[in-house]
């Protein structure tokens, strides 16, 4: 089997995942998949080179990597973004051409399908019909960085720790998934806060029988349960 085929044939549904490639025609996608290939990354792999982002675009196929801002003098850490399957990066590095000074993690074990820039440029500028999926990528990511400098600037903590188990609950099992088990530290990073205060909130919640907490992993058993304690934090705020 040729590589190009071997490439389309086991992450067609990774590519298609993304959104990226959602209505590209086969022949085209054919072309573009042969300059794909697969890297792997152990856990708490630290990507802090910004230059390589300047050369090589990624998707995630297996695992999370949180994007994140420090501050190394002060050790601040804030976690922009957390990824996952079928997220990519770095799409600021493609649209402009600029560094961009972003650092990367791996939350676990991590497989992504990496791309030189330069060949998926040439590919878009043969086929510009398909910038239309990268823009709306991108404006969809901007609405969820809007959301979280408002949280950080408007919200209490209690507020952004709800906002954030609820926007990581599965609509199908409505389980919680991608946070649920992360340590206090990286669930502040994602909030603008400490790993006391976080795991202050968690135990109050747990007391409330909003959420359930064993082996390290939070459970949410009922989220009409968290969105009503949502709501009523809203209201006692006004």
């Amino acid at each position: 089997m040729h590589d190009k085929d071997f490439i389309y044939q086991n992450n067609y549904s990774v590519l298609q995942e993304c959104g990226l490639f959602t209505d590209v025609s086969e022949a085209h996608f054919k072309e573009l998949s042969g300059s794909f290939y697969v890297e792997k990354w152990p856990k708490q792999t630290c990507l802090v080179h910004c230059e390589k982002f300047l050369f090589h675009f990624y998707i995630i196929k297996n695992g999370r990597i949180k994007m994140y801002h420090a501050d190394f003098e002060s050790t601040k850490e804030h976690t922009v973004f957390l990824l996952k399957n079928g997220d990519v990066f770095d799409l600021f590095c493609l649209l402009d051409g600029i560094k961009h000074k972003a650092y990367y993690e791996c939350l676990d074990h991590t497989e992504v399908l990496a791309i030189p820039m330069d060949k998926l440029r040439n590919w878009l500028q043969s086929y510009p019909e398909y910038y239309k999926n990268f823009l709306s990528y991108a404006g969809r990511y901007m609405r969820m960085l809007e959301e979280n400098v408002s949280q950080l600037v408007f919200s209490d903590i209690t507020t952004r720790l709800l906002h954030l188990l609820l926007k990581n609950i599965d609509k199908t099992s409505n389980k919680l998934q991608n946070i649920n088990d992360l340590p206090d530290k990286e669930l502040a990073y994602l909030i603008g806060s400490s790993r006391a205060v976080v795991n202050r909130h968690l135990q109050k919640m747990k007391k409330m029988g909003l959420i359930k907490i064993s082996r390290n992993k939070v459970q949410v058993e009922d989220v009409s349960l968290l969105i009503q304690h949502l709501e009523n934090n809203r209201i006692n705020k006004i």
